[in-house]
């Protein structure tokens, strides 16, 4: 693939102009932007011990909301990104997005309690949200079809590595500089992306193609996407599974340092089933041609909820030796990331059938929906954390069975 390789020749006619980017340069480009998302989360996460004995001593268990409050702003920001993008262009919005975000990661920096870092990082996550949702409307603007599927599976092949290496970047900065650091490289990585943005990617949407905003027009368009029994479905179970990760995301370091006194090596052994689930991802691909999305899914959850309902026993019913119960733990952790690479996509895939018609806005309001509601459901799982993981695992059994049974409902 050549860097100098121009853009889909109908989209250069369509927006009368030639892009400055090659399809390398825009590839990593658009990485950069997804990675934005993957550092925000998995840098955080060896700092949750020491922000909780800082600014929440009496209730340690406070410091991870900052996961899931990232994961609030990141849902309510997509609610508006999207039509907003559509009716200004995706720069601007992706600009004022990154903007949004530095500003909040500034006054993560300063803050002096928690409740001000729980609000910055919410903040944070609507900030965020303009470069994750455009980002993509603006791969489908230059590309489509195959070309379309090609420059995205490039993309996302960057950005696995973000959070294998997240995790370690953040464990090194805090060693440095400690916690707070942390944030000054997310405004220099943001700054870096918008400086990139702003000065090689030109619009990619032509001011006749925008579609100015119209209150009457959404909300007819929402009852039409919520009138599918299988999108409300899908977005349920979505909630569900995004619930589980949330509570993973922010009960993972504690565990790893309290229960298994293996906080050193949490970033490796995190690293290992963040490459488990790129590799889930790209089996991903050939499965769904040959099994259907469905069945992926469905013994996806089913294979998980195996393996979820083993731990919860071993923990509840037997005394292992710390290395079996670590051993189990990894392979439930592993089977957690497996588990959404192997179904997520496929989800959303199936949601987006009947909706095709509205599929930028549908895709926002999906997004969005089941990132908030995946929040508010994780709340109880992550604030029952008391050392031991098996709040986590008793929680993730409930919720991908809750998911599996909806699974039924997804048939024709």
């Amino acid at each position: 693939m050549n860097d100098k390789t121009p853009l889909n020749p109908a989209m250069v006619e369509k927006n009368h102009a030639k892009p400055a980017l090659g399809q390398l340069e825009f590839i990593a480009l658009i990485a950069m932007l997804f990675a934005t998302i993957a550092l925000s989360i998995d840098a955080m996460l060896p700092a949750i011990t020491d922000i909780g004995q800082l600014l929440s001593p009496e209730a340690p268990n406070r410091a991870m909301l900052i996961i899931g409050a990232f994961f609030l702003g990141m849902g309510l920001g997509t609610f508006v990104s999207g039509p907003l993008s559509d009716a200004w262009g995706r720069k601007p919005v992706m600009m004022i997005g990154g903007l949004v975000y530095s500003i909040a990661s500034l006054v993560c920096y300063f803050a002096g309690s928690l409740e001000v870092l729980i609000a910055a990082r919410v903040v944070q996550g609507i900030g965020a949200a303009g470069p994750r949702t455009v980002s993509l409307a603006m791969v489908r603007d230059m590309y489509r079809g195959r070309e379309m599927a090609r420059i995205m599976s490039f993309a996302m092949m960057i950005f696995m590595v973000a959070p294998a290496i997240a995790p370690l970047m953040g464990q090194a900065i805090i060693h440095i500089a400690g916690w707070h650091a942390i944030f000054l490289v997310f405004v220099l990585f943001s700054a870096a992306s918008l400086v990139w943005l702003g000065l090689r990617q030109p619009e990619t949407l032509a001011k006749a193609d925008r579609i100015p905003l119209n209150i009457p027009r959404l909300v007819a368009s929402a009852r039409d996407m919520f009138s599918h029994r299988i999108v409300v479905v899908t977005i349920l179970i979505q909630a569900l599974v995004m619930a589980v990760l949330v509570s993973q995301l922010s009960s993972i370091s504690p565990v790893f340092e309290q229960h298994f006194n293996r906080g050193t090596e949490f970033p490796l052994w995190f690293a290992l089933a963040a490459v488990f689930s790129a590799i889930s991802s790209f089996a991903n691909a050939r499965l769904v041609v040959t099994v259907g999305m469905r069945r992926v899914v469905t013994l996806t959850f089913a294979t998980v909820l195996a393996i979820s309902v083993l731990v919860l026993a071993s923990l509840v019913l037997v005394t292992l030796s710390p290395v079996v119960e670590f051993a189990l733990f990894m392979l439930w952790l592993i089977s957690l990331f497996c588990m959404m690479a192997l179904t997520m996509g496929n989800l959303n895939a199936l949601a987006m059938e009947p909706v095709g018609h509205i599929a930028g806005f549908a895709a926002s309001i999906m997004a969005g929906v089941s990132t908030v509601l995946a929040v508010l459901i994780s709340l109880p799982i992550t604030q029952s954390f008391s050392g031991s993981h098996l709040p986590l695992v008793a929680g993730s059994v409930v919720l991908l069975g809750l998911a599996l049974a909806l699974m039924r409902l997804t048939k024709r």
